[in-house]
């Protein structure tokens, strides 16, 4: 067992990698917005200062994974409740668990929005004034940790298997760094794709620096949680939105850390 599961853990790692790593070329390819003027070709030291904050915020969470968020989740998976119907398993468990695990981080992300203590750490997550792959894995180590909490909540009660987790996670963060990119995609491909899974077009919007548009587009893999519970913003993603948080400019790799702690 204990194999397995550091083969799954291996594989995640490099897809991810890969994936992350095909998007970042790509949208500096093919992109769908400019860097605004402060982060534009003539203040390239400002540019290169964003992606040093939140590569830095990412390798900090990297660093917890083994630390917490592992171990948490592998103890939660020993103490899961076995109530599933035999039904509940194999391949259509999974797709099943995947489907569920959707649905309850789309009510995640949006208690992250409405419950004040949560929203001192996503914040940090919004406080980035452009979108591309890296925004995807820009996040707190506090939200990282209270997110790793709830999951183990998820796990025991639901009797989760430690597989579906892991599957979920991939698939996560592998759509995250897709809808945060800034690649380009012809309309034709996008409009279609974003009826059943959230696209750059939606999550931008999510990111506009105004609040009605920031707390609306919860989803983070199928987009139709937020038509169903009337969460979905009618606006449609400009590449000149202001992106940010309304009223509250960027801060330094320190004052980000600090930020939940902060008024």
């Amino acid at each position: 067992m204990e194999n397995a599961i550091e083969e799954l853990l291996t594989y995640k790692g490099l897809i991810v990698a890969l994936w992350l790593g095909a998007f970042f070329v790509a949208e500096r390819l093919y992109p769908a917005a400019p860097l605004p003027p402060e982060l534009g070709a003539a203040t390239a030291r400002s540019s290169w200062l964003r992606l040093a904050r939140n590569a830095s915020l990412w390798l900090v969470n990297v660093g917890l994974s083994p630390l917490i968020v592992l171990p948490l989740s592998l103890w939660a998976s020993g103490q899961i409740l076995n109530w599933r119907p035999d039904w509940w398993s194999g391949a259509l468990g999974l797709a099943f668990d995947l489907i569920l695990l959707d649905f309850l981080i789309y009510w995640w992300h949006r208690a992250n929005h409405v419950v004040g203590f949560l929203w001192r750490f996503h914040e940090v997550h919004h406080l980035d004034r452009f979108l591309d792959t890296t925004s995807a894995v820009r996040f707190h180590f506090g939200e990282v940790v209270l997110s790793a909490l709830a999951r183990a909540g998820v796990i025991i009660l639901l009797g989760m298997p430690f597989t579906s987790v892991v599957v979920f996670e991939v698939v996560v963060l592998c759509a995250a760094i897709f809808h945060h990119s800034n690649l380009r995609l012809p309309a034709v491909v996008e409009k279609p794709l974003s009826k059943v899974i959230v696209t750059p077009s939606i999550h931008w919007v999510h990111h506009h620096a105004v609040r009605k548009d920031t707390d609306s587009n919860y989803g983070t893999l199928f987009s139709f949680w937020d038509r169903l519970f009337a969460s979905f913003s009618r606006n449609h993603r400009q590449t000149d939105m202001v992106i940010g948080v309304e009223a509250r400019p960027e801060r330094s790799l320190l004052g980000l850390l600090a930020r939940p702690f902060t008024g």
